[in-house]
């Protein structure tokens, strides 16, 4: 679960419980579900963090354990994406770029959706069938180096009616910290 691969070296095709992040120059590792009991149960054992190739060795620790709320909401949310977000696999990423400039911002609303809805599966959220999530987005297009590629990402906001905990990452590589969203309100 810390590196999302299972014992035998496969990999782990779902949402990432373990996530290691930098927000406002500070390492973190967020948690959710059954990642964060194994968090709080390595809490006294870790020493220190290697995130990208960085090792961030902790002079001090701060554990804080939280039950939050996660899933559908009547009312709308603004989240602004702390780090980086990157939406687009590989098999999008063509098909974004031929979309005229008008059609782009849809596509990333559309997108978004979907990765909420992978976190809420991971995270053990259901929807009803009634519940639809929406989602706005306000962002800059900006490029990133991920795994020795050049990688298209945005910055900004988003607005959905979906309740998310903070620091959660959406999107890809949410492992390594991209897309990590806290609420703005």
């Amino acid at each position: 679960m810390l590196h999302n691969h299972y014992a035998g070296g496969g990999l782990r095709y779902s949402y990432p419980l373990v996530q290691y992040k930098v927000i406002d120059g500070v390492p973190v590792l967020v948690g959710a579900g059954e990642g964060a009991k194994l968090l709080v149960d390595l809490f006294l054992r870790v020493r220190e963090l290697e995130i990208d190739g960085r090792v961030y060795p902790l002079h001090n620790k701060e554990l804080d354990c939280r039950e939050v709320e996660v899933g559908y909401s009547e009312s709308l949310h603004r989240y602004v994406f702390k780090t980086l977000w990157m939406p687009l696999s590989q098999k999008n990423y063509e098909k974004y770029l031929r979309l005229p400039q008008e059609e782009r911002r849809p596509e990333l609303e559309r997108l978004l959706r979907g990765q909420i809805l992978s976190a809420f599966k991971g995270l053990g959220v259901w929807l009803k069938p009634e519940q639809r999530i929406l989602a706005q987005v306000q962002v800059r297009q900006r490029t990133t180096q991920f795994k020795n590629q050049r990688m298209l990402a945005f910055a900004g906001e988003c607005t959905t009616n979906a309740v998310l905990p903070d620091w959660i990452g959406l999107g890809r590589a949410v492992s390594r910290g991209f897309g990590t969203v806290e609420r703005a309100e």
